[in-house]
Order: structure tokens, then sequence, then C-alpha cells
């Protein structure tokens, strides 16, 4: 097998996600503390990250048509243009002695939904420029170079915003939009022809590409409660840290370990080739409830930093596990409408979970929306074992094969692990 990096066309598309990486791992400290600093107010946040998710949400489903209809390289390119625009903007704004709140929500809106047109084209992009053979160790290596990066991230945006400004963050992230599209614009991608039809005609033709699967829509529903366990988890953590385990220090320690797992199961993917990669996936990613029943018993410190450690690393060999099988299994010519429908049930679940979390805190204590968490992610992930398809799912000459055995399949991410989970 040739190397995914020996293809002029992946390596430039890795290098072109990877510089990406490092503007987008430094924006949301940056964000937080400019607006914060701005307004004082919470709520003033919450609106600016509201106008650049609803559009997200709403727009997914027709980012994967245009993305299966159009060259999903020409769809990337023009995203990460408007998206360079957004950022670039938002940090001159920010530069400035009396930042725009109604600003910097327009181009968060805009950029939103840019990134709604993005998302889908992830799958197609990988599919389209390495071999079958080498995408599990391809979309390893992403999802490697991703954690690392997201584990400097924080550090990077503490001396940008103490150095030289929030401001600067955004201007990186532009810079790095600018290089991803001038690097794809060198990039070739083999794609499959789409007969036009009508938008909705498209939107039907991918969800019965997911109904029609019941290993894809079984593990979606777990890698959706999965997301918003994991809503759960954010929410309460830093508070039964502070308030339990002895400060900030250790919440922090454990978000560390977590991105210091979740590098080493993308690694460890790369490596291990198991035979029924989806059964494998979902049974591992059943370990987020440790760190959940971790921290509603209050345990100790170091128990608390290894099972989030565990779980972050089941989900870093989930991702690009999970993503090889979507390419392997998807016909590519619906590759990026199956993949908007599992980017927008990851990304769904997420604001779901910040809501109902306080609810659930007040009227029953911290503990028990942990623990009923636990429970759901715990029993999602280990059910989809009962599914037929599931099981039958299978890497190499047979895998045709043992897909027809599902739900009356008729052709194969978010995150291959959910193209949207954990993100």
């Amino acid at each position: 097998m040739t190397h995914p990096l020996r293809s002029r066309g992946f390596r430039l598309l890795f290098i072109g996600r990877t510089i990406s990486s490092v503007g987008d791992a430094v924006v949301p400290a940056a964000l937080a503390i400019a607006v914060t600093r701005a307004t004082g107010s919470a709520a003033a946040l919450a609106t600016v990250l509201g106008c650049a998710m609803l559009p997200r949400l709403v727009l997914l489903p027709i980012g994967g048509v245009a993305a299966d209809r159009w060259d999903a390289r020409r769809v990337a390119l023009t995203t990460d243009l408007v998206r360079c625009l957004c950022q670039l903007l938002i940090g001159l704004d920010l530069l400035g002695s009396r930042p725009s709140m109604v600003q910097l929500a327009l181009a968060s809106a805009v950029g939103g939904a840019a990134s709604a047109f993005a998302m889908p084209t992830r799958l197609p992009l990988v599919a389209g420029t390495v071999d079958e053979a080498g995408r599990l160790t391809a979309n390893a290596l992403t999802g490697s170079a991703t954690s690392l990066i997201q584990l400097c991230g924080p550090a990077v945006a503490g001396a940008l915003i103490y150095g030289v400004g929030a401001g600067w963050a955004f201007v990186l992230d532009a810079a790095s939009f600018l290089v991803s599209a001038v690097l794809l614009t060198r990039v070739r991608v083999r794609r499959t022809p789409v007969a036009r039809r009508t938008v909705l005609a498209d939107l039907a033709e991918g969800w019965a590409e997911v109904r029609s699967r019941d290993w894809y829509w079984s593990s979606l529903v777990a890698h959706s409660v999965w997301n918003g366990a994991a809503a759960v988890l954010a929410t309460l953590g830093p508070l039964v840290a502070a308030r339990r385990l002895g400060g900030d220090g250790a919440w922090l320690a454990t978000l560390e370990a977590g991105a210091v797992g979740l590098t080493v199961g993308s690694l460890l993917a790369g490596r291990l080739t198991p035979r029924r990669p989806v059964l494998v996936g979902n049974l591992v990613l059943a370990t987020y409830a440790l760190p959940l029943v971790l921290l509603a018993l209050t345990a100790p410190v170091p128990l608390l930093v290894t099972g989030y450690a565990v779980a972050m690393g089941s989900l870093g060999f989930l991702n690009p596990v999970w993503q090889t099988a979507v390419q392997q299994h998807i016909p590519a010519a619906v590759l990026a409408r199956v993949s908007s429908y599992d980017w927008l049930l990851s990304l769904a679940a997420t604001p779901v979970g910040y809501a109902l979390t306080p609810v659930a805190a007040a009227a029953w204590g911290d503990s028990a929306p942990l623990l009923i968490a636990a429970v759901l992610v715990a029993g999602c992930c280990l059910g989809t074992a009962a599914v037929p398809g599931v099981r039958r799912i299978s890497t190499g000459a047979a895998a045709g094969a043992a897909e027809h055995g599902g739900a009356g399949a008729a052709g194969v991410v978010a995150p291959a692990a959910p193209t949207g989970i954990g993100r």
C-alpha cells in the first residue's frame, strides 16, 4: 500500500487542513475573552455563538447537496475564502477601540453558513485523493494532527490574547483559511457525476441512503447521544471541579489529559484495522460513561483524569475508523449528503445538552444529570451491537456483502466517527 502522504493531492489537502486547524484551535478562547471583555455579558457571547450555530444547522443538508452536485474541492475552496474574509473582519473589528457586537454577530452568521457547506466536503475530499487501502491511515493522520494542534491551541490563544490582542487570533485564522484555499487550487479530486435534479429530490435521496442502512442510522443515534453527554460534562465539569475537587486546576488537568488521549487514540487507529470497525468503534465509545460517573461520585482527581483520557482516546480511535467505514460503504455520489446528516444530528445534540443540564441540575443536583448521561451514552453505544448491520459491516473485500446483510442497503466521517462527534 502506498502511504497517503506520497499522494500529492492528499499531501496538499493534509497540509491545508493542518494549517487551518491552527487558526481554529485559538479562536474559541479568543472569542470568549474578547466578547466578555467588551460587553461583560454572557448573553452577548451566547448571541454571537448562536448566530454562528443557527445557520450552520439549517444549511448543513443543503451543503451536502452542493458538495455532491458540484466539485467538493471547489465548494471547500469557496467556503475557505468566505471564512477567511469573515475572520479577517472580526479580527479587524476586535483590534479597534470599540468592537461592534452587530458586526461580530453578522460575520459569525456568514461564517457559520459557510461552514455548513464546508463540513460535508471533508469525507469526499479524502475519498477523492486517497485509494481505498490508504484511507484509514489518511483519516488517522488528519485526526492526529488536529488533536495535537488542539492540545497546543489554548496556550497559543493565551499568548496572542495577552501579548498582542484577541483580534490577532482571528487574523491568524483568516490567514490559515487563505493558505488552505491556495493549496486546494492545486489539488485534483476524483468525483462521481451526479444527475441534476431538484434540491428536495437530492435531500430526499440522501436521507433515504441514511435510513436504508441500519448500521448507519443506529450509530448516528449513539453518536448524537455522545455529543449530548459531552455537553453535560462540559457544563458541570468546571463547576464540580471548583466546588469539590480543589479548584480549576483539576478541570484543566482533566482537559489536557483528554487532549493527550485523543491524540493517542488517533495514532492507534492508523495502526490497527478492526475487522468489524463500526462495532468496535461504537463499543469503545461507551467508555465516555467513565468520566461522567467518576465526576458524579466526586472521585479522586487522578481517577477522573485517567477516565477522561481513556474516554477521549476512544473517541480519537473511533473518528478515523468511522470515517473510513463511511467512505468505503456509502456510494461516492451521495457521500457528502449522508455526511451532512451525520453532522446535523451531532451538532444539534450539543445545544440540547447545554439547555437541559442546568434545569436537571437545579431540580435534582449535579450528580443526577451526570449519571443519567452516563447510562444513556453507555446504553446507546453498547446497544448498537444488537443491530445486525453494525455486527456485519467489515473491512476488506467482504465489506460489500456484509453491508447488504443489513436493512436493505443499496450500495458506503463527522466526523467517520460521527463526522460531527466531539466537535
